[in-house]
């Protein structure tokens, strides 16, 4: 991709005009400019249509943006700050640049930047993006196996994304499957570094990664408005990781008001919960603690007793403040209360009976500032409406 044409006053003055255009109709227009196709121009106007919701720093003129695939692979701004806020020191390495999202945070407190990238053309993108931004880097175009091979430098930290689709852009989530695959430089990259960052996708299995990877003293897992966006791995010196003895799992659900949840993996496997049927206050975890697998500790920690065993909602008589999900006053009621057409945001867990069919049933309409939840508790199946 030769990019410097898109930089012309003219061209970025095109890209911002026609920020909220019609793309399918741009494209089946010619280009106004004879150097550069109209496709490369609604490329860079897709580029900022994602950056407006996923990266706004980079809102500036002649920032360029690559491909769709390197857009969606991209960590959005906030995971990124995230990830940044307690990393410095004086040498970054981030072995996987890809668009440089992640590095542009991870490394701001660090003298010393190393971006590894093996698409020439994406590296290129970058090196002109962190210019226009007034940052320094050392800007390698290189396979990061080829680079760890010749490579003699240790880093203070070492970042790294593995590449999550195959040749044919299929999904993969065992950690051999990935590119690179972790298990075969985990060696090197300890080697290089006292401590690495890993990003990786949401779905994992975190018992597979404790069980397979070697001194990971903490996993993060990032929610964003209560969407699980990735999970990242601290991996530090077997000293380190001694000291520590037990992994920290840190639960995190950005963009909204609850607070970070952390607790040792082993407190989860050591703790049971009460249980009892619904009370005065209902309390819906979010999806961060959830995929932690936190069901138990986050009845201990927050002193309430859980629904059921199956039931991963929780009740107390008083309102229990600052908890990391979703809080409701509720009571219970019984079907025949539910009036013909009310209108209710629908929850149903581990009930029989899924939204759409218990909207069909009772004849219900969806949405409005109430919650109507079917689900069950140790004295049976429950509805519950909140007040």
């Amino acid at each position: 991709m030769e990019f410097s044409n898109l930089l012309s006053p003219e061209i970025q003055n095109f890209i911002n005009q026609n920020i909220d255009s019609d793309i399918n109709k741009l494209l089946l227009k010619k280009s106004p400019f004879p150097n550069v196709m109209i496709q490369e121009i609604v490329q860079q106007i897709k580029g900022k249509k994602v950056a407006q919701r996923k990266f706004p720093f980079l809102l500036k003129d002649n920032i360029v943006f690559p491909p769709n695939l390197n857009l969606e692979q991209a960590s959005s701004q906030s995971t990124a700050e995230y990830k940044a806020k307690t990393l410095k020191g004086n040498s970054f390495l981030d072995l996987t640049s890809g668009f440089g999202i992640d590095a542009y945070f991870l490394s701001q407190n660090f003298e010393d930047v190393t971006l590894v990238e093996q698409n020439p053309e994406l590296i290129k993108i970058v090196e002109h993006n962190w210019k226009t931004l007034d940052r320094r880097a050392n800007f390698i175009n290189q396979n990061l196996e080829e680079f760890l091979e010749i490579n003699k430098e240790k880093f203070d930290i070492v970042y790294l994304d593995p590449a999550r689709r195959d040749q044919n852009n299929k999904k993969k989530f065992l950690l051999e499957d990935l590119s690179p695959n972790l298990l075969e430089i985990e060696e090197k990259l300890n080697s290089i570094s006292d401590k690495i960052i890993v990003k990786l996708s949401p779905l994992i299995d975190i018992s597979y990664l404790v069980s397979e990877l070697k001194n990971i003293t903490e996993i993060q897992i990032i929610a964003v408005r209560n969407e699980v966006k990735e999970l990242v791995l601290i991996i530090e010196n077997k000293e380190q990781r001694e000291k520590n003895k037990d992994i920290k799992i840190t639960c995190i659900n950005l963009k909204s008001s609850e607070p970070e949840f952390s607790f040792d993996i082993n407190e989860e496997k050591s703790t049971a919960s009460e249980f009892s049927e619904s009370l005065n206050f209902l309390y819906i975890p979010n999806n961060s603690i959830l995929k932690a697998g936190a069901f138990n500790i986050i009845s201990e920690k927050f002193g309430l007793k859980k629904l059921h065993p199956n039931t991963h909602f929780y009740t107390s008589e008083h309102k229990i403040e600052n908890f990391p999900g979703r809080v409701l006053q509720v009571e219970k009621i019984d079907g025949k209360d539910l009036k013909k057409n009310e209108q209710f945001n629908i929850i149903s867990k581990n009930y029989p009976l899924k939204p759409e069919e218990i909207k069909k049933k009772y004849k219900l309409k969806d949405g409005g500032n109430r919650y109507l939840i079917f689900t069950q508790s140790i004295n049976g199946k429950e509805i519950l409406r909140s007040s």
